[in-house]
C-alpha cells in the first residue's frame, strides 16, 4: 500500500521533469517529507484549460487533496479511506473505473514510507498474543535518485452545500494505484533487513517509467482493456531501501532529517 510519503521537489523542478505546461506559483507547495492522507499534494495531470479556445489537453500541475472522493458521493467523509486503489481491480471498482477510463494523472514523489512486521511477529498479532511493538520504518525510493512517479487517478466532487462561486465548492481529490510488491532482490538493500520489497510489504504504489508517462497521462486513451496494459509492474532492480528513523510515524513530524537513513533498525523495532 502506500500510506506515507515524501515529496520535496519544488514546481520549478517537476515542471522540467515532467515537462509541464502549466502552473501556478500561488499553488505552490512547501517541501513535504511526511504526506499524510488528506493532505493536498501535487499531481501531474493531461487536461484542456478551463474557458480555453482550444480543447486540446494541456500539461498541467496541481493540487489535489489525497484521498479520492467519487462524483457521486455524498458526503467527502470517505476520501480519507480511499488512498489507494488496487491495479487489479481498478477497472471495475465503482469508486475509480470512471475516473480510471478518463481522469488518470501522476503522483510525483520522492519515495514512499513502509513499516515492517515480521511473518511471525503478525500472525502472533492476529492470534492476540502477543502485543504489538514498534515497526521500522523503511523508505523506498528509486535507486538512482530519480523522480517516483507514482500511478494515480483523479476525480471531481461537487460540494451541494455551498454556492457556484464559493471557493470550496469544487473538491479536486486523488488516489494512488498500488500493485503486488517486487519480490526480486532490490537494487540496493540493507545489509540487515529486508532484501525485496516484497518483504517489506506485499504491496506497493505502481510506478510508472519514462516510457508510460505520456500514454498513462492520455485522456484519449479510454479503454480499459488498452489501459490495463498500462498497470504491469515497472522492469526489476530500480528500487532501493533503508530503515529510517521511526520519528516518521507521527505524522507531526516533518522535515528533511525524516530521510536520513540509519545504519540499521533502531533498538526495540522489529524487522
Amino acid at each position: 500500500m502506500c500510506g506515507r510519503y515524501a515529496a520535496s521537489r519544488g514546481p520549478e523542478d517537476l515542471a522540467g521533469v515532467f515537462e509541464i505546461e502549466k502552473w501556478e506559483p500561488e499553488e505552490a507547495l512547501a517541501p513535504d517529507y511526511n504526506v499524510a492522507p488528506t493532505k493536498e499534494v501535487y499531481a501531474v495531470l493531461d487536461r484542456p484549460l478551463k474557458d480555453a479556445d482550444s480543447p486540446k489537453p494541456v500539461r498541467q500541475l496541481r493540487r489535489l487533496k489525497w484521498g479520492l472522493v467519487p462524483s457521486w458521493s455524498k458526503t467527502p467523509e470517505g476520501g480519507a479511506r480511499m488512498i489507494n486503489a488496487r491495479a487489479e481491480t481498478v477497472h471495475e471498482k465503482p469508486s475509480y473505473r470512471r475516473a480510471f477510463s478518463t481522469r488518470r494523472c501522476i503522483i510525483p514523489a520522492d519515495g514512499y514510507y513502509e513499516w515492517v512486521t515480521a511473518k511471525d511477529e503478525r500472525e502472533l498479532e492476529v492470534e492476540g498474543k502477543k502485543k504489538r511493538q514498534r515497526k521500522q520504518p523503511y523508505f523506498v525510493l528509486p535507486a538512482d535518485g530519480s523522480v517516483f512517479a507514482m500511478a494515480g487517478l483523479y476525480e471531481f466532487w461537487r460540494d451541494r452545500t455551498l454556492p457556484d462561486d464559493h471557493p470550496l465548492a469544487w473538491w479536486v481529490t486523488c488516489s494512488v494505484i498500488t500493485t503486488e510488491a517486487e519480490t526480486t532482490p532490490l537494487a540496493v538493500a540493507p545489509d540487515d533487513g529486508p532484501h525485496a520489497l516484497a518483504d517489506i510489504h506485499p504491496r506497493m504504489p505502481l510506478m510508472l517509467t519514462p516510457d508510460r508517462w505520456d500514454s498513462w497521462l492520455d485522456p484519449s486513451r479510454t479503454d480499459p482493456d488498452d489501459l490495463r496494459e498500462l498497470l504491469d509492474p515497472p522492469p526489476a532492480g530500480l528500487m532501493r531501501a533503508y530503515p529510517v528513523s521511526t520519528a516518521v510515524s507521527n505524522v507531526r513530524n516533518n522535515g528533511p532529517e525524516l530521510l536520513k537513513e540509519l545504519e540499521g533498525p533502531e533498538e526495540g523495532t522489529l524487522f
